[in-house]
């Protein structure tokens, strides 16, 4: 007879996983608005509703890294440099700022959440190749309201 199970995984109790996920969460208010330059505001507030005037939120942004747990001191990553990373390559950039006229590689861009999260994806995959311990980012997660999150997977 033809076994079917697959093949044991670390989901199966054997052998030991490889990479570990690591999520630091992070926070930020900022202001934006939604709107196209080439749009009348009729067109703007027809396709962004009220989102095509002034307006902020309190974001959440969740940064996932992998990699195998050092032997010296079992982390990922250190989070103390993890959270500097993410600090100096969006936070300190967005942090109490409008996202629209005051972040330079926000510029000509729509700030929808979804722009956002590739946006600060750029900025974090770079910074993170910097860091003492080699880590990959594996997922970013932006939580603008309660009714409204975006996440990038790799």
């Amino acid at each position: 007879m033809l076994d079917m199970r697959p093949e044991p995984g670390p989901e199966s109790g054997r052998g030991a996983p490889t990479e570990v996920l690591l999520t630091r969460r992070l926070t930020f208010a900022a202001a934006h608005v939604l709107r196209r330059a080439d749009w009348d505001g009729d067109r703007n507030r027809e396709v962004f509703g009220p989102c095509a005037g002034d307006h902020g939120h309190n974001y959440v942004l969740e940064v996932s890294v992998s990699g195998a747990p050092d032997p010296a001191t079992g982390m990922v990553v250190n989070l103390k440099d993890l959270d500097r990373v993410v600090r100096e390559a969006v936070i300190v950039h967005v942090d109490h700022r409008h996202l629209n006229h005051d972040v330079s590689f926000l510029e000509g861009v729509i700030p929808t959440a979804e722009n956002l999260a590739l946006a600060f994806w750029s900025q974090l995959e770079t910074a993170l190749e910097r860091l003492p311990h080699p880590c990959r980012l594996r997922r970013l997660r932006l939580v603008e309201s309660e009714n409204n999150t975006v996440e990038i997977v790799r």
